[in-house]
């Protein structure tokens, strides 16, 4: 199935930046100066693609009353 392997793929890129927005705000948050708008923009992105991640998943999961 086609679309059900881009769906796979897209998944896989949602986690991936998910992965790299919490390596950033771990960067961030450890200088001495932390730049709080940057750091909240970051926080911000990051739980919209943790949404995104779980629908997403959530669309995957075969149904199990059909």
């Amino acid at each position: 199935m086609p679309n059900l392997d881009s769906a796979r793929t897209r998944l896989s890129e949602l986690k991936e930046e998910h992965r790299a927005l919490d390596e950033a705000i771990e960067r961030l948050s450890e200088g001495p100066f932390v730049d709080q708008i940057r750091l909240t923009r970051l926080k911000k992105r990051k739980l919209i693609l943790k949404d995104s991640i779980a629908r997403m998943e959530s669309q995957l999961i075969p149904d199990l009353n059909a």
